[in-house]
């Protein structure tokens, strides 16, 4: 496998970079770790993805602002653990990045309401960012869609939110009037999510086209994946996994899906060997 060679992020990139970068590290390692990391080999695994230690405590720091990261000492060294919020929330990714599950026609669709008084605007804000993250397209001011899989996950993100008493949510089928392919269209910007999953395949095919593609080392795994699923982490979510039959021929998400996969499985293990070695402090 072709490793990658880790370039740090320029200054204006980095509130944009490496907080992705970080939750990436934890979100794979700190679970299995008591949840938890200590400062010490997180900044030496951020330094192994070209990023200083002044950045990575800059970012953590915002990160803790924020209530993602919280401070805690294990056995007197100091380190960071996720917060319960950030926990639900990777646990919930773990299926949209790993699963990918793609609904098909008969699962119909789920509709989401909202009406937020003028003096609460913020959680206007909040609603619309909390459905673009789950997947959900716009059909019309207020009234968002998404394919009735994500029911389940829709009701339970938007109550760990707070946001339930604004939304009303209904499921059921497209029943007239209409092409449901045009209105897809119309709903969701698959032109921009089609340029998306082609800068991923064209960044990260070449890493798979060499003559012997798992002979990464573990260090090289490490530096290649972990940009590589921080990049893929959030097309699941910009993508609802639409029936196929909806979208464009060829749809080019699902040579990206199978591209991930391929990824994933061949350098999943020799990252994770390189990042517990630091983690236990092993040579």
């Amino acid at each position: 496998m072709r490793s990658t060679e880790p370039q740090a992020p320029p200054a204006g990139a980095r509130d944009t970079r490496l907080g992705p970068l970080i939750l990436t590290v934890f979100g794979l390692y700190a679970r299995g770790e008591q949840n938890w990391l200590s400062v010490a080999s997180l900044v030496r695994l951020m330094a192994d993805l070209g990023v200083e230690g002044q950045a990575v405590r800059s970012s953590v720091s915002r990160l803790k602002r924020r209530d993602v990261l919280l401070s805690e000492r294990h056995g007197g060294a100091a380190g960071y653990s996720l917060a319960a919020p950030a926990l639900e929330t990777l646990a919930e990714g773990d299926v949209r990045i790993f699963e990918r599950i793609r609904a098909v026609t008969g699962d119909g669709w789920i509709v989401v309401v909202f009406s937020v008084p003028e003096s609460e605007r913020d959680k206007r804000h909040e609603l619309r960012t909390s459905l673009t993250r789950l997947g959900f397209g716009t059909a019309a001011p207020g009234v968002w869609v998404a394919p009735g899989n994500l029911a389940t996950e829709a009701r339970r993100t938007l109550e760990r939110r707070g946001l339930s008493p604004y939304v009303d949510i209904f499921t059921g089928d497209h029943f007239a009037f209409g092409d449901l392919r045009s209105k897809v269209r119309s709903w969701w910007d698959l032109d921009e999510l089609t340029e998306l999953y082609a800068h991923f395949l064209r960044r990260y095919r070449p890493v798979v086209d060499t003559d012997k593609p798992l002979g990464a080392s573990p260090l090289d795994a490490f530096q290649t994946y972990i940009p590589m699923l921080t990049e893929w982490r959030r097309l699941p979510y910009r993508d609802p996994g639409l029936p196929l039959s909806l979208l464009p021929p060829e749809w080019n998400g699902v040579t990206a899906g199978r591209l991930f996969d391929q990824l994933n499985s061949a350098l999943g293990p020799p990252a994770r060997e390189h990042a517990l070695a630091v983690i236990h402090d092993r040579p």
